[in-house]
């Protein structure tokens, strides 16, 4: 951790490995390939790197805000709420379900509004929203009120969290965005080693209403790290959306199979967060520990997501986005593994906690990267906003359904279901490699 700490608070290393870090070069097919170019050999490629390095701390602390206040509300107060309201976990969770079908309705405008306008005014709207919906959620009386809160805190998230925040990044850097990806991704990481206790302890002073009202204040006051994201793209940004010769259409039914097999991978990797952070606790608790101890292994998911992506700051430009596209499923899998014996040691329930966290961690950045790796920069918000549509319909019912899944049939069965799911996900992103190779030698 001490070696983490330097990284964040070391100006030139952190300006070193957003600038001069290689990265993966976009080849003329849009095709992710194994030269490396060294970013600081491109004049002009960063013209301000201390604004470059702003804007990424900026985006990152926001991500940090988000995912905690946001996302990972069911998953600190799902239980009060349940036990405060009299409701079942079906009830309660399927509030967070309806926030991700409205993800996915609003998803492919979302980036497309991106896309037309930069991520400023999407991103500082997010917030605002968000501190609304907290708001409306702790003054639920009813079952109707309730929905209603999510909704508002679905359009919100899919404003500000990191689907949004990758889409403004490409529309300011381009192709060369892969790099600063992975820094936002750090500081999203910490999002639930942040949150998670800060909302047990205010929940334990204020109750979860007052929790929620000091979540919205805390969203109003982050909304200001947003005012520095340029509007649009700037000169630097515009001349890198693209590399020379990336106008080369694909073959349809090739450019199909890869929108296909991403779009899968997706699907599967969004039902499994959007299930595991609802229930991650919980999944927890039942291999037998007592709360306290819960609550601190809990905390060993940011940890391993923090240390992931630090791995893929320092390592991850080695090798194709595609090539490390495999190591998620391949952590997953391990993770769960683990699980199945974390009843009978609390290292290894610790150590599940931590190797699920660096495999979640690094597939929120090989989504982000392996479409600008397989089909350029150019119109990305769009485009994953309209492939990740269904997967945010898919997502929305994992809450509901891991609830139904470990009530009547246990929390081992779950995590089994998750393993199948992990033996796709691995499957898609060999695919992914095949059709890569198919698209280098069709072109």
């Amino acid at each position: 951790m001490t070696q983490v700490a330097g990284f964040l608070q070391n100006p030139s290393l952190f300006h070193r490995v957003l600038v001069r870090s290689r990265i993966l070069r976009t080849t003329p097919a849009g095709i992710t390939g194994n030269t490396m170019q060294t970013a600081s050999t491109r004049r002009g490629a960063d013209a301000t790197p201390s604004s470059d390095t702003s804007l990424v701390i900026r985006l990152g602390l926001s991500q940090l805000v988000a995912w905690g206040a946001l996302h990972y509300i069911i998953g600190v107060f799902g239980a009060d709420i349940a036990r405060s309201m009299g409701w079942s976990a079906v009830r309660v969770h399927g509030g967070f379900s309806v926030s991700l079908v409205v993800m996915g309705l609003s998803s492919r405008w979302v980036g497309e509004w991106i896309d037309r306008h930069g991520g400023r005014r999407a991103m500082s709207m997010g917030f605002w929203i968000g501190a609304s919906g907290c708001v409306l959620l702790a003054l639920s009386k009813d079952v109707a009120t309730f929905y209603l809160a999510w909704v508002v805190l679905g359009f919100a998230m899919r404003l500000s969290l990191y689907d949004a925040a990758f889409a403004s990044l490409v529309k300011v850097k381009g192709v060369q965005s892969q790099q600063s990806m992975t820094v936002i991704t750090l500081f999203g990481g910490l999002a639930s080693t942040a949150f998670w206790p800060l909302g047990h302890a205010l929940a334990s002073v204020w109750g979860w209403r007052g929790a929620l009202v000091a979540y919205a204040a805390i969203l109003v006051v982050s909304s200001l790290l947003l005012r520095t994201i340029p509007r649009a793209a700037t000169a630097q940004g515009v001349a890198r959306t693209e590399p020379a010769g990336s106008e080369t259409v694909l073959p349809v039914p090739l450019e199909a199979a890869k929108t296909a097999a991403y779009g899968l991978g997706a699907t599967l990797i969004l039902f499994m967060q959007a299930g595991m952070a609802a229930h991650f606790i919980e999944l927890l608790s039942r291999l037998g520990w007592a709360i306290g101890a819960v609550v601190a292994m809990s905390t060993m998911l940011g940890i391993g997501q923090l240390l992931g992506r630090l791995y893929m700051v320092f390592h991850g430009h080695r090798f194709p986005i595609l090539w490390m596209n495999l190591l998620p499923p391949s952590l997953l899998l391990l993770s769960y593994g683990l699980y199945f014996n974390g009843g009978q040691s609390i290292v290894l329930a610790g150590a599940f906690a931590l190797l699920y966290g660096a495999g979640n961690g690094i597939s929120t950045i090989t989504r982000g990267a392996v479409p600008v790796a397989l089909f350029g920069a150019k119109g990305y918000g769009a485009r994953v906003g309209r492939v990740l549509r269904p997967a945010f319909f898919a997502s929305a019912a994992a809450p509901m359904a891991f609830a139904w899944t470990i009530t009547q049939w246990g929390a081992q069965a779950t995590v089994s279901i998750n393993v199948a799911f992990s033996a796709i996900l691995l499957g898609t992103a060999g695919t992914l490699i095949h059709l890569d190779r198919k698209t280098r030698r069709s072109t």
